[in-house]
């Protein structure tokens, strides 16, 4: 299956702005083709925000940026009722959250009731709000940043919210020549902005059912099956995969073979989206923080390839 055209001029531009990130850039497609959602942990000025407006100007997803801060109410996502004197009734003022693309900038500065504002649109893609169901609009696509945990004036995720992202991915400090060439050029943000789509709404679900029927023989599901199963017996994790996990590690799989062109998942796909799925859902048993790389790959090397 030959990849669409669409999707490698989106990856070229992508990596045009956000310098020497090509894998990242790639992992954050894969997710938004198996219908994830996105979560990016770094130090502030590495490229996060920059990464997800890039994103969704290139998508040509109708975009909204919610700026998480410790007094931001449940309310300022979901939108609230106001009273309309003409009608003599209350009329509903959508918040942020009714967007194709949402981009969630810092959101563990926010206190965990109004991070969990976001539990149901990106479980359910809807919104209940004042007894009332409202569906979100389709596709709809959160990209969460976030701040390291030991960072001033920041709350940690919850697991039930952690688990709602497909991935998890760390940029980290751009190589010497990428640095370079973004000295010389200064920031690319501006840059940014003035991309213009290159997909439309319309495609984008077609692209994302194409990736769904991307075909998983029967020994590849099994090794998906032993990988999450090796994570509940390893002592390097305080406890194992769930089975949505592992739904998610297939799903992302998927979209990785379609990017490569490739109508069928093998075993490196998986290996390759196997961290950004799994670390974030795991917890080291070596302290409180999430899964090391080092024991992901060890779990890899101990898990035969069917």
């Amino acid at each position: 299956m030959p990849q669409p055209h669409s999707l490698g001029a989106i990856l070229e531009s992508a990596g045009r702005i956000v310098l020497g990130k090509e894998r990242e850039i790639r992992l954050a497609l894969a997710c938004l083709l198996a219908r994830g959602h996105l979560l990016i942990e770094d130090l502030p000025g590495v490229g996060k925000t920059t990464l997800a407006h890039t994103l969704a100007r290139l998508l040509g997803l109708r975009f909204s940026r919610i700026q998480f801060t410790s007094d931001l109410l449940p309310a300022d996502i979901t939108g609230i009722s106001i009273f309309d004197r003409e009608k003599s009734d209350f009329r509903f003022l959508p918040g942020p959250i009714f967007a194709q693309m949402v981009l969630a900038d810092e959101i563990n500065r926010a206190t965990p009731k109004t991070q969990s504002a976001l539990l149901e649109a990106m479980e359910e893609r809807q919104v209940t709000a004042e007894g009332q169901t409202r569906p979100l609009p389709m596709p709809f696509f959160v990209i969460a940043t976030q701040n390291p945990a030991h960072q001033v004036g920041t709350f940690p995720l919850p697991e039930s919210q952690l688990d709602r992202f497909l991935m998890r991915l760390e940029l980290g400090y751009p190589d010497r020549a990428a640095e370079r060439a973004l000295l010389a050029a200064g920031s690319r943000r501006e840059e940014a902005e003035e991309l213009t789509a290159l997909l439309s709404t319309e495609e984008l679900p077609v692209l994302q059912q194409e990736v769904a029927a991307i075909h998983a023989a029967a020994p590849l599901i099994d090794y998906v099956q032993a990988l999450v199963e090796a994570t509940r017996y390893d002592s390097a994790f305080q406890h194992g995969l769930s089975p949505r996990a592992g739904l998610a590690l297939l799903a992302a799989a998927r979209a990785w073979a379609y990017l490569a062109g490739r109508d069928m998942v093998l075993p490196d796909d998986v290996q390759a989206v196997l961290p950004a799925v799994a670390r974030h859902r795991l917890l080291s048993a070596q302290g409180g923080g999430h899964a090391r790389a080092e024991d992901i790959a060890a779990l890899v090397r101990s898990v035969p390839i069917p």
